[in-house]
């Protein structure tokens, strides 16, 4: 089996940091898109939850597919309430930086999604991604229907005969149902939409050498710099 749970390398709810009672505030619209970046979702939307790395280059690589409604950075798959930034960096909340996708689904099939994560990523990596190192950094997918469980399966099982086949490992990414490694917490503000406001910022998101193996998807280019 592709995926793999990692939960023994994370800390037990005992174990984490305590957070916070008070969620942070959410900006009121999305920087690029426009929408809003809390529920509720227009009606038939989906919502999917990617962990690839640092946050600030996953997030943007989503807000650019046609029929992405909005995205928000965050913190997904741990223990810790309200976790901060500084907090989840230790690894002791158990969180890693996660990426909410709401999109419209008459519009951009769920595939597409999945295609921008495994190709911009090295799922092979475990927790970390380039130089960030630690459980914060781990490749992650939480799907939030059974629909999508089973599109995240057979993707992982497509992608990983892909790298199996150009000589690379075993993919390391976590897959749980959302609804198991909820909820999803907000960043701070100035983590939204950052390489929006900061295009010279930190980002070592891109294709990673090996194709999603359908050629009826779409690839995402990411703008240089």
């Amino acid at each position: 089996m592709w995926m793999r749970n990692k939960s023994d390398e994370l800390p037990t709810p005992e174990q984490a940091l305590p957070g916070s009672s008070t969620p942070v505030p959410v900006p009121a619209a999305h920087e690029v898109l426009g929408t809003s970046m809390t529920p509720p979702w227009p009606a038939g939307a989906g919502e999917l939850y990617v962990a690839m790395g640092c946050f600030w280059g996953a997030e943007r690589i989503f807000w650019q597919i046609p029929g992405v409604i909005t995205t928000a950075a965050g913190y997904a798959g741990g223990s810790t309430p309200n976790p901060s930034y500084e907090q989840t960096c230790t690894g002791r909340t158990g969180h890693t930086e996660a990426v909410l996708v709401v999109y419209d689904p008459a519009e951009v099939d769920v595939d597409v999604l999945l295609k921008a994560f495994w190709e911009n990523h090295d799922p092979t990596q475990e927790n970390g991604q380039g130089n960030d190192h630690g459980t914060q950094y781990r490749t992650a997918l939480y799907p939030t229907t059974e629909a999508q469980q089973a599109a995240v399966k057979a993707s992982g099982e497509r992608y990983q005969a892909a790298l199996t086949q150009a000589g690379y490992g075993r993919i390391t990414t976590e897959v749980r149902p959302f609804d198991e490694a909820g909820p999803f917490f907000y960043a701070e503000g100035h983590h939204q939409q950052y390489l929006h406001k900061n295009p010279g910022g930190y980002c070592n998101h891109g294709f990673c050498q090996v194709a999603y193996d359908r050629q009826d998807v779409t690839s995402v280019e990411l703008p240089s710099g």
